[in-house]
């Protein structure tokens, strides 16, 4: 049962890493291998994110498909959560803000992914 909770748990972590990937407008990982801290908090508060989602998923003593699922459902929330933080700060792009090293900026992704991974982790329950 562990090794199967721990295999789901990095395959949809590298998943869903490589979907958030596709989204921002910046390299995540090319950013962090230039010293971008900015993008490293923000790419931090994903990974924390997702993992706590599906440590939630886990937690609820479910099967791993079920675990899956309802991380998967976690993933779209948190997803969404990134989207509407662009959309909700018109002023300035939050992808460039953190691309440009903006520290503040990359403060706040990440916060914003790791409070609502426990409201979602919590809805999950």
């Amino acid at each position: 049962m562990v090794l199967g909770f721990f295999s789901v748990a990095i395959m949809e972590l590298l998943v869903f890493l490589a979907c958030f990937e596709l989204v921002t407008k910046y390299k995540c990982w090319h950013e962090i291998k230039k010293g971008n801290v900015a993008v490293a908090m923000a790419t931090g508060g994903k990974i924390f994110g997702i993992c706590n989602v599906l440590h939630f998923c886990i937690q609820t003593k479910s099967s791993v498909y079920e675990a899956m699922t309802w991380s998967f459902v976690g993933f779209v929330l948190l997803l969404i959560a990134y989207f509407l933080f662009e959309f909700l700060t018109p002023v300035f792009s939050i992808d460039k803000e953190i691309e440009a090293d903006n520290r503040a900026v990359g403060l706040i992704s990440m916060i914003i992914s790791v409070s609502l991974s426990f409201v979602i982790g919590a809805s999950i329950m």
